[in-house]
This record gives C-alpha cells, sequence and structure tokens, in this order.
C-alpha cells in the first residue's frame, strides 16, 4: 500500500486535506490514520538505522508493520501475520544456532528452556521497544486508541515480521547478523 496525497494538498497554501466523509474538513495526521508519506519515511529510515539493515522492499517492510486492525480497516490491505509465521521460524533457528555455538556441551533441555527465553514474547517485545518499533506501527483506530502501540504481544509479532522481511531480503546470513544486533551478541555475527 502507498501513501499519497493529492498534488494538489501538496502545493496550496491550504493545510493538507485527507479524504473525509464530509468534504472541506481538514483532518491531521494522526499516528493510527495512514500516515504522511515524509513521516512514514522518517519512522522507517530511524527503524532501518536502528536495525542496522536498509530495507529494499519497502511495501514488503510496510506489510511487516501492518496490523490486522488496520488492514481491516484499509481494503484492501494484507497485514503481517504471514511474514510473523516466518520470522518466527528464523529467529528460533537462529536462537537455536547461537546457543549451540556459545555452549555445545549444554543439554538439550537446558539449549530449549534458554531459546524459549530468547524468543518469548515479552522478550521480543522489549527489543521490539528498544529499536522503537511501536512507533511505526500501522494499526487500526481501536487498537490505537486501547494501547496496542506499546502491546507486548502486538511488537513481539511485529518484530517477527520484521526479521521474516530481512530473511527474505538477505537470507540467512542476514537475519542472523539483525538478530544479533537486536540481542546484543557482540559484532552482529553469529556465535555458531
Amino acid at each position: 500500500m502507498t501513501f499519497r496525497t493529492t498534488r494538489a494538498s501538496r502545493t496550496s497554501r491550504s493545510p493538507c486535506r485527507t479524504p473525509s466523509a464530509s468534504a472541506g474538513r481538514t483532518r491531521r495526521w494522526r499516528s493510527g490514520s495512514i500516515a504522511a508519506p515524509d513521516l512514514e519515511a522518517e519512522r522507517l529510515g530511524r527503524l532501518e538505522e536502528t536495525l542496522g539493515y536498509r530495507f529494499r522492499d519497502r511495501a514488503l517492510l510496510i506489510r511487516a508493520l501492518t496490523h490486522s486492525s488496520f488492514a481491516n480497516e484499509h481494503p484492501p490491505g494484507s497485514h503481517h501475520e504471514k511474514l510473523a509465521l516466518l520470522g518466527d521460524a528464523v529467529l528460533s533457528l537462529v536462537v537455536a544456532e547461537h546457543l549451540y555455538g556459545v555452549d555445545p556441551d549444554a543439554g538439550v533441555g537446558d539449549l530449549t528452556s534458554r531459546r524459549a527465553e530468547v524468543v518469548s514474547g515479552a522478550n521480543l517485545a522489549r527489543w521490539a521497544a528498544a529499536v522503537e518499533l511501536g512507533e511505526a506501527l500501522r494499526l487500526g483506530r481501536g487498537e490505537e486508541q486501547t494501547g496496542g502501540r506499546t502491546r507486548a504481544s502486538i511488537l513481539a509479532t511485529t518484530l517477527e515480521a520484521v526479521l521474516g522481511v530481512v530473511y527474505l531480503e538477505a537470507g540467512l546470513e542476514g537475519a542472523r547478523m539483525a538478530i544479533a544486533r537486536l540481542a546484543g551478541w557482540g559484532n552482529g555475527a553469529s556465535a555458531a
């Protein structure tokens, strides 16, 4: 989905206008609505800088940042759930690989519990908050009004979706580096 304003709204002296049910009514850009293109670009740029990864397909990144509540309010729209499924699998693999590389003599039970702790929703939400992922989320009005931008489950799922995009664009090595950066594993390289 692309964001656009009409040419007239960009060049006229009047405030930006967005489509509304009542013609002539001015509505300000809000964080829960479709963001102004320059604001959207700024948020995505900050996210890229923090992750240390430049996304090639902005449309795919925007899908990763789109919650189903937003997609339902702005049809036809797609959301991040399938990307999150992919990101979750990649994350689990990279974390298991890292833990095995750091401690190859650990028992399977120990590795499993440590992996579960790292990939837990609470931990992923902390990582997402650290990179200010909530600022870039596209949420429906209801989720926005009920604190969805800081809800741990939404942040965790969105982070998994973003990691899914990194994997699709940069492969497993790119995902390893992004996850290592989020986890604070040294210089961003895999330990395995």
